[in-house]
């Protein structure tokens, strides 16, 4: 899903030269246009509190900081992104891939340490019915499906493409596109191995173990010494887990721009921009720490990436509409099966979205 979706976005920017946000401005009248800028700042602060809770516990975790001061100690990152913006965009692209390759490295020794079945790991992924079946197993798919394709990632994309050179032909601009594609789909690949290590540890670790009951990010630190046999392995948990923060404080800053700037057209300065969205993420995230510890802050971090998931219907519907729009997109125009695609995502998403509502109403 993420990767045709980027490659629509990326084929947005490229042939239209307006990201996503400004495609919605021009597109739609403001009782339209406002509430899709409301949805998009609502994504964006569900990230940054994912943020603001995961960059918490790992400095708890490395460190010892209680996780009340830590989710205040996130604010200073605002420093880390001003930074980084002065001295160019490669700059950024250069900490991102650093802090990737990070995750990666950590978690690929948690996995050589657990040796996994991997004929059941294969078997693993096969996808199940039961996920539409189980309240709970939908809600926690969702939140994957969220915290995956990332509306907010969607407005950024488009308008990143437009920092690259390319040329005004057509040729130029179809190679661009091409370009733009290939890298995306490459990052996305390289995040899937992240995310699958993340699941394939889990299993090969707790589940194997019996250890079924395993809910709280502190609760995984702890477990993994004894069952991996190494008392390194939850020092790797713990950096991998600050630098996912560090890494998405990057995207939802970059994101917060483009989506204000793009929606209201207006310009704030950087740093104006990061602690107006960072105060929005860090009381509500302050408050769940002080009040309910570790627990509570987990419980939130899996709430912030459903909202992702019901704020992604509100992203790829006006995007399938503007790349299928000749008038828009002229010889650039999104291929048929492409399109058609793109509209499948949409209905499923929307689809599994209402679901998990109806679930939660009738529960109620």
């Amino acid at each position: 899903m993420a990767i045709i979706l980027q490659a629509l976005c990326a084929r947005l920017g490229i042939a239209t030269r307006r990201d996503l946000a400004q495609a919605c401005r021009d597109a739609f009248p403001r009782w339209v246009s406002y509430p899709l800028w409301g949805l998009a700042e609502l994504a964006i602060c569900a990230t940054d509190l994912a943020e603001v809770i995961g960059t918490a516990i790992g400095l708890n975790l490395l460190f010892g900081i209680p996780l009340e001061l830590g989710v205040i100690l996130t604010a200073l990152d605002v420093f880390l992104i001003l930074a980084m913006q002065r001295l160019g965009f490669r700059y950024i692209e250069a900490f991102i891939v650093a802090m990737l390759g990070v995750i990666a490295a950590c978690f690929a020794v948690q996995i050589a340490m657990a040796d996994p079945d991997w004929g059941q790991v294969i078997r693993g992924f096969a996808p199940t019915v039961e996920i539409v079946k189980n309240p709970d197993m939908l809600y926690l798919a969702l939140g994957i499906l969220g915290a995956t394709v990332m509306p907010h990632n969607l407005y950024l994309h488009s308008g990143i493409v437009q920092t690259r050179a390319f040329g005004k032909s057509l040729p130029e601009k179809r190679e661009a596109i091409t370009l733009a594609t290939m890298d995306s789909t490459i990052a996305l690949m390289f995040a899937l191995l992240i995310n699958a290590s993340i699941l394939i540890l889990a299993a090969a670790t707790f589940h194997r173990t019996g250890q079924t009951n395993v809910a709280e990010l502190d609760q995984v630190h702890s477990f993994l010494a004894p069952l991996l046999g190494s008392a390194f392995a939850p020092t790797l948990f713990a950096i991998a887990l600050l630098c996912c923060g560090l890494n998405s404080t990057v995207t939802a800053t970059l994101s917060g721009q483009i989506v204000m700037e793009g929606f209201l057209d207006i310009r704030l300065p950087p740093w104006m921009r990061r602690l107006f969205t960072r105060a929005i993420a860090i009381i509500p995230a302050a408050i769940v720490t002080i009040w309910y510890g570790s627990e509570g802050t987990a419980k939130l971090l899996i709430l912030s990436q459903v909202i992702l998931s019901l704020q992604l219907p509100f992203a790829i519907v006006p995007l399938v509409m503007f790349t299928a729009d000749k008038r828009k997109m002229g010889a650039l125009l999104a291929p048929r099966w492409v399109t058609v695609l793109a509209a499948a995502i949409a209905a499923t998403v929307i689809t599994l979205n209402v679901k998990l509502l109806w679930d939660f109403a009738t529960s109620l």
